[in-house]
């Protein structure tokens, strides 16, 4: 799809080599600079208790495959000269370093469009430009509202369990970046793209966003209820001990989720009646609904409320999400390693994600070739 481009990853950690791997599945050339008196890529560390890998941890094989890795020192005049000669035959440069540190090191949009005017710069920082401090994905998450507003009514508030913030930043760089390139295409001119993770996470705070700036109402934590929605989020246990979660949201599927769970009459009443009455006796039709569920078994339950278009899904571990249909056809597979790709938009023609890709690079594995090409 984009054979041809070539992409030089500057970035560490998963925002920034999100966005390389996303280039790299669409058939772009990614090459990875990694700090050679560090050992590279922070994350080649970061292993859970009990992992046995090598220096491609499981977390680093989240988010760098198809690239190949080269190892320099960016505060050495060979280093930069390195980056300098590889930036000059790229399309796109993607970096996360902390306002100020890429012109210290002489890898900023500026020094390195010296050399190539259609340079496209992408840069993720924690708080813009213009503020030098360090962005980490769970400050963002607790500075942004995503930790207030997450957890259970009365309990403590509680971190997202993957760095949702990195991978919104990403997104927002993708779009960035293929629009300038398609600026590029018509104007001959490159671009400085540039995303901070604190406005990615306050943009995608969406309807609790409004919630507050619309109808004035602070939003609370409430464990998985939806604010606005009844029954919306709520999870119910099922008599063979499976968790199935309601995502009802119009009067039509609560009138239909009434009649599979012989509960007619419920419909009719002043208080469930409309969405709106739902959401404020919410607490009483959530212990009705618990009562009434616990009486089926889960693949009951699930073939009736399929059967009437009523969003409805049994909450599943890791292992048997990866058992779906729908999971095993983004599965990436090299070398005895496997994981997920992040382009997943399905497109007629020829323009498909690449299919052959490279494992994650050990560290500094394609130094030697990639430097006698230059």
């Amino acid at each position: 799809m984009l054979k041809g481009l070539k992409v030089l990853e500057l970035a560490s950690v998963l925002a920034g080599p999100g966005v390389g791997q996303f280039f790299a599945e669409l058939g772009a050339q990614v090459i990875k600079v990694e700090n050679l008196k560090t050992g590279g890529d922070v994350t080649r560390t970061w292993k859970g208790l009990d992992e046995q890998t090598d220096d491609r941890s499981a977390y680093f094989c989240s988010i760098n495959w198809g690239k190949k890795s080269v190892a320099v020192d960016l505060s050495s005049s060979e280093g930069k000269l390195i980056v300098h000669k590889l930036a000059a035959k790229s399309d796109i440069v993607i970096a996360s370093y902390k306002p100020g540190d890429s012109e210290k090191l002489g890898v900023s949009y500026q020094q390195l469009r010296t050399n190539n005017e259609q340079l496209i710069y992408g840069q993720i920082t924690g708080y813009g430009s213009d503020n030098d401090r360090v962005g980490y994905d769970a400050v963002i998450q607790a500075e942004s509202g995503f930790i207030d507003l997450n957890g259970e009514k009365n309990g403590e508030p509680v971190k997202m369990p993957v760095a949702l913030i990195d991978i919104l930043a990403a997104h927002h760089l993708k779009e960035g970046l293929l629009l300038a390139l398609l600026k590029r295409d018509r104007t001959g001119e490159g671009s400085l793209v540039e995303v901070s993770l604190i406005q990615a996470a306050i943009s995608s705070l969406t309807n609790q966003a409004t919630n507050w700036l619309v109808a004035k109402k602070l939003p609370t934590r409430q464990g998985s209820a939806h604010p606005n929605i009844a029954p919306y989020g709520e999870s119910f246990l099922t008599k063979d001990g499976k968790r199935i979660l309601l995502a009802v949201g119009s009067d039509r599927q609560f009138y239909d989720l009434m009649s599979v769970l012989n509960l007619e009459t419920l419909s009719k009443s002043d208080k469930f009646m409309s969405n709106h009455t739902r959401v404020i006796h919410r607490d009483e039709l959530t212990t009705i609904l618990s009562q009434e569920i616990h009486q089926f078994d889960s693949e009951e339950l699930m073939t009736k409320t399929n059967a009437h278009k009523i969003p409805a899904g049994i909450i599943q571990n890791m292992k048997e999400v990866f058992e779906m249909k729908e999971a095993k056809e983004l599965l990436i597979e090299r070398d005895n390693l496997t994981s997920v790709r992040t382009f997943i938009p399905k497109m007629t023609g020829n323009w498909q994600p690449a299919t052959d890709l490279l494992p994650p690079p050990h560290f500094g594995e394609h130094t030697q070739e990639i430097l006698s090409q230059l």
